[in-house]
């Protein structure tokens, strides 16, 4: 049987990515991995300064900052800057609404994000809805995978980006389809060929049946790197091929999954 490092280290994934709102991310430090990304979740679930720190004195740690967000908005209030200890690099990222007031999602994102790769020139640039934005500050792009994440990637090489590609990709290491659906079911759910796909109201979760199950089981496979350490593995390695450079997995059933 394989060790928890062992195991992680057969998928192939680069980094590690945690929510804040769902788990302490001081766990990262059990994690045999060397880079964490932290997303945003709202302010409210920002880690503190001294857990950042003590994570980027061991790790190599991104902070999710999203640019419309008051106190990360580079062209506005930037406070939450100053309270970002040394060492820890930035994700740049428009900012999912759920998390952003009528006012800041008003705010626009393409001056925004060129002001926060000017003020940290390695931060990555989150591309989900900003892509041709994304590509104009000339950061690493950071990619949410999708049906076309190959594709698009190999456009990009074959068009002459030579620039670091990083790919977000929720991570479920098992493939018992009960367990594959609770864990990204619903996620996979909110991709907008899925949602049309889907009879309405359908379940999302271990308990879809009939066509509901049929689209979520194979759409997980689309939005979400899902089976044992080994053919997650192959996964990543076909992302590679594609041109990704770095492939970041989020543990969609908790970092317990990883660890236990």
């Amino acid at each position: 049987m394989l060790t928890t490092g062992e195991s992680v280290a057969t998928t192939g994934l680069d980094a590690v990515a945690l929510k804040p709102a769902e788990c302490d991310v001081s766990r990262a430090l059990d994690l045999p991995f060397e880079r964490v990304t932290i997303d945003y979740e709202g302010r409210e679930h920002r880690p503190s300064e001294e857990t950042l720190a003590a994570l980027a004195s061991e790790k190599t740690v991104r902070l999710t900052t999203p640019v419309r967000a008051a106190g990360y908005d580079p062209l506005g209030d930037d406070a939450l800057y100053g309270a970002i200890p040394e060492g820890v690099k930035r994700v740049a990222v428009a900012g999912h609404a759920a998390y952003l007031t009528d006012e800041e999602r008003s705010k626009a994102v393409a001056p925004r994000l060129g002001a926060a790769v000017e003020r940290a020139p390695d931060a990555w640039v989150g591309t989900e809805g900003v892509e041709r934005v994304a590509l104009a500050t000339g950061a690493t792009q950071f990619e949410l995978l999708s049906r076309s994440t190959e594709r698009d990637l190999r456009a990009l090489r074959a068009g002459g980006f030579d620039g670091e590609v990083a790919v977000y990709v929720p991570t479920v290491l098992t493939d018992d389809d009960d367990a594959v659906l609770d864990a990204v079911g619903a996620y996979a759910a909110r991709r907008g060929p899925v949602a049309s796909a889907l009879p309405e109201g359908a379940a999302t979760d271990h308990t879809a049946s009939g066509r509901a199950r049929e689209v979520l089981t194979a759409a997980t496979r689309d939005y979400a790197l899902v089976g044992t350490p080994t053919a997650v593995g192959e996964q990543v390695a076909a992302l590679k091929e594609a041109g990704a450079d770095l492939v970041v997995g989020y543990p969609a059933r908790g970092v317990e999954a990883l660890v236990s």
